[in-house]
Order: structure tokens, then sequence, then C-alpha cells
């Protein structure tokens, strides 16, 4: 195993490509725990049937965690949006119906969503009052096992050479209601690309899928809450300025 080509540094992970294969090793201050989950996500992911890469072993690596699986050849859909704008759109159509598949598929053993929303609510930087309300909606929020990925962007979708789309990084996949996980992309779309952007991908999304705006946006300070423990600075003030919101609303 060689570590000398890396292709991505990232959160304290280092990502490294040997011939077919790809490693991903966490740095020292993630636990075990986190690890073994993550790969045992992207096992039972795996079992779905969905286009993803295949776990191939953990192993400790200079006495850091590893995770090693088949290296996806190609670019990601925010790559291919960015060197061909012409054709942007139909490639935002396309991430929409890799989204409304994978929501398609359910995973039972994967943990719960409703309850990985309240750990990390607990942990978000908000007032007493505020996270008892949050909690309250979360508890009143519908229940369903779709799979859900936690992280679904443009960036985490690879078009292989053959036009095979996989999804990548399951660290945060759950199973729960994708109105949800909707909520989520939407945040990510606004912040990290353009408020245009999010409101074109949730008309398409909602176009698709018949499914009504509201849905999706009645979780959206739940997953802001949730998100922003483990965002930074500018963007986990944005995040929290969606829970502000919502409570003035």
């Amino acid at each position: 195993m060689k570590l000398d080509k890396v292709i991505a540094v990232r959160n304290s992970k280092t990502v490294y490509r040997d011939g077919d294969a790809c490693i991903k090793v966490f740095g020292e201050d993630y636990s075990k725990a986190d690890v073994l989950n993550e790969a045992l996500n992207q096992a039972r992911v795996e079992e779905t049937g969905l286009n993803i890469p295949r776990i191939r072993e953990v192993l400790r690596v200079d006495g850091k965690w590893a995770i090693i699986s088949d290296y996806i050849e190609g670019k990601t859909i925010s790559r291919l949006m960015k060197e061909d704008p012409d054709r942007r759109d139909g490639y935002l159509e396309r991430f929409v119906d890799l989204q409304i598949d994978m929501q398609s598929r359910t995973a039972p053993l994967l943990n719960r969503l409703r309850d990985s929303l309240a750990r990390k609510i607990v942990k978000a930087e908000l007032d007493a009052t505020t996270r008892y309300a949050l909690h309250a909606q979360l508890m009143s929020m519908p229940v369903h096992n779709q799979l859900c990925h936690g992280d679904f962007h443009p960036s985490n979708i690879i078009i292989a050479a053959d036009d095979t789309p996989y999804v990548m990084d399951w660290a945060h996949a759950t199973q729960g209601d994708g109105s949800a996980d909707v909520a989520l992309t939407y945040l990510l779309l606004y912040h990290g690309d353009s408020p245009e952007t999010a409101d074109r991908y949730l008309t398409l999304f909602c176009d698709k899928s018949r499914s009504e705006p509201r849905y999706a946006k009645n979780w959206i300070p739940l997953v802001a809450a949730a998100r922003s423990v483990r965002a930074r600075g500018e963007e986990r003030a944005a995040l929290l300025r969606w829970v502000s919101a919502a409570e003035c609303e």
C-alpha cells in the first residue's frame, strides 16, 4: 500500500489513491467508534444496490485509522457544472434524479435520522428555550425509513468514464424522512453555490417527486441547527440564522 498520491485533504482526513484503491486516513483525533461507524454505514448502503464505492478493509496506518474502498475514476457533478455551465441545468436534473432513486431504497440497520438530529441539536450553540422548541418540532415530524445521505451535494457525486454515477461519502447516512435530506441539500447549495441554484434544485425535486416544497422547508431549522454543530465560522453563523428566522415566523 502506497500513500504517495494525495487526492483530497479535508476535515482532518487525507485521501490517497493506490491503483484501484482509495485510502481514507483519519486524523489522530478521530475515535475508533466514528471510523468504524462510517465503514459500517457504507457497508450497509452497499446492500441497497446503489452505486457506491465498495469497502475493502478497515485498518491502522502509522497509528491512524483508515478505510480502504474502491477508487472511482471520474468527475464530480460540481466539477462538470463548472466546466460546462451550458449544461448546468441538465446536471442539476440528474443530481435530483439520483437523490430520488436513493430515497426509494431502504437500509433498515442504519441509525435513525430523528435520533441523530436530536443528539446534535443538544450540542448546538442555542439557548435552552430554542433547543426545547426544536426538539418539540422534531418529535412532531413524519417518521419514514427512506435512505438519507446526510451530505448530499454535487461534490459527492462522481460520474465515471462510462457515465455511471457513484454516490460518495456515507459518514452521515441514516434512515428517515427524505425531506430532511432535501432540506440539507437546499442549505448546502444556498450557501455553497447560490440561492438561485438552491431554489432551482428544490423546484426540480418537488416537480419530479410530486411533493410540496413545504415538506422540505419544515425541516430547514432542524437540519440547520444540527449541521451547525460541525460547521465553523461564518458557515455556522449562517446556519444558525435559519433557526432564528424560523423562530420569527
